[in-house]
């Protein structure tokens, strides 16, 4: 065995006892601060399951099917499916999951026939506007993400809607794509053009630094004259000192409660449910009190 390098096989395995003991993760940007995090605990719960992790990247830049994504996926050796939707599926609600294949999507939205789970990209824009509302902020402006991506269409709703509750007219929202250099130039904009906002709001933390770092070179103090607001809490091991006031998003238990909905003890529980976990404040110091 040991000079012919004899190994078990695993699809003979697999044929004994009707699993292949692997987790299908399909994922269309493995660098991403969420996904990384999110693969974090998918790895654990893995683990925890004795199963391996089969990875499949798709496109960057353009969006892909959930058919697509699930015919490639289904052609491995896997048991389960977890699909990562950071853009909206052009089949997200005519999408019907393979029989015998338990399949989780990663998405703020409901699916009638897909179990889906999240963090809470709406519930974290309402957690950080109540924290400006009572600290005196009304005009309050909005650096978002790129259009296209689902966690920005669901930051900026709620970013909006906080506003709308409050009777106050939401001001033109500025898009970024994620990165620092976006929320400087977004920063810059503000600071050049729009004298009477009290707060910016950020929807992620690299476009917080880019933001307040554009704010400074304008002459302009944080939080003394315009506070600063982001959202993941992803700069702790970048950003020395980090002060900003952000949302700490758990995904690495996204990944785990995923996991555990495919390859349970059970073979994966019964029933579509859709399971949104919340954020948590991360109070700074880039935010001014008003009252």
């Amino acid at each position: 065995m040991q000079e012919l390098g004899f190994r078990p096989s695993y699809a003979g395995r697999s044929l004994r006892d009707g699993r292949y003991h692997s987790v299908g993760l399909c994922v269309n940007d493995v660098t991403k601060f969420g996904n990384l995090s999110m693969i974090d605990g998918i790895a654990s719960a893995a683990r925890e399951h004795n199963c391996a992790i089969t990875l499949v990247e798709m496109s960057k830049t353009e969006e892909f099917s959930l058919a697509e994504a699930t015919r490639r996926m289904a052609a491995l050796p896997v048991d389960g499916i977890i699909i990562g939707m950071s853009r909206m599926a052009p089949d997200f609600e005519t999408f019907d999951p393979l029989p015998g294949i338990g399949t989780v999507i990663v998405t703020m939205y409901a699916h009638p026939r897909v179990t889906t789970v999240d963090s809470d990209h709406y519930g974290c824009s309402l957690l950080l506007m109540d924290h400006l509302f009572e600290l005196g902020h009304e005009q309050i402006r909005y650096i978002g993400g790129p259009s296209f991506s689902v966690d920005e269409q669901f930051r900026r709703a709620g970013w909006q809607d906080a506003l709308e509750r409050k009777h106050i007219e939401p001001a033109e929202p500025l898009e970024g794509d994620w990165s620092a250099n976006s929320g400087y130039e977004a920063g810059r904009y503000l600071a050049e053009h729009d004298r009477t906002m009290t707060a910016i709001y950020a929807a992620n933390d690299q476009m917080a630094n880019g933001a307040i770092a554009a704010l400074r070179d304008s002459g302009l103090r944080v939080p003394e004259d315009v506070s600063v607001v982001g959202v993941d809490d992803s700069l702790g091991d970048i950003v020395p000192d980090r002060r900003l006031t952000t949302v700490r998003f758990d995904n690495k238990r996204v990944g785990m409660w995923a996991v555990d909905k495919i390859a349970g003890a059970d073979g994966g529980a019964s029933g579509v449910e859709h399971m949104l976990i919340p954020g948590v404040l991360v109070e700074g110091d880039t935010v001014r009190d008003l009252r």
